[in-house]
């Protein structure tokens, strides 16, 4: 297991930011909820306001489904270019299904991906990643800001 540090982070969305300019996106989606501090972060740099979110649901509890859910309340108006943030493409399947999602509802748009980590054995590869995972990731986010116990 890798612990993947704020400094860490601090760097790889910097990168990720550099790559990422040459699409020019007018909006960023994040994938709740492993893409919700990266999607703030590459606003951040990227100075967009446009930011939106939406949630997918692949587990009840512990039982994984035979279906991804995808919960999607996105509006775009006068965007033609949306950056779809997430943490890692791990199986691919979450983005995979995401990005299918949104190019069919929204045909207009042209949809790309980043993540901050991408697994080679994953079925979906990002437009834009950073670096390759090859072992369990643990985020500072996942770790660090849980509540001790009493």
């Amino acid at each position: 297991m890798k612990y993947y540090t704020y400094e860490e982070f601090t760097q790889d969305t910097r990168n990720l930011i550099a790559q990422v300019q040459k699409f020019e996106a007018q909006a960023i989606v994040g994938i709740a909820r492993g893409g919700l501090t990266l999607a703030h972060a590459m606003a951040e740099g990227l100075a967009l306001r446009e930011v939106q979110t939406l949630r997918t649901e692949l587990y009840d509890g512990e039982q994984k489904r035979k279906k991804i859910s995808v919960f999607d309340t996105l509006v775009f108006t006068n965007v033609q270019r949306v950056l779809v943030v997430d943490d890692i493409a791990d199986s691919g399947e979450t983005l995979a299904v995401v990005m299918q999602h949104l190019s069919e509802k929204y045909p207009q748009t042209l949809f790309q991906s980043a993540t901050l980590f991408y697994k080679k054995s994953s079925l979906y590869k990002p437009h834009f990643w950073i670096n390759e995972a090859e072992e369990w990731i643990d985020f500072f986010w996942e770790r660090d800001f849980k509540l001790s116990p009493l």
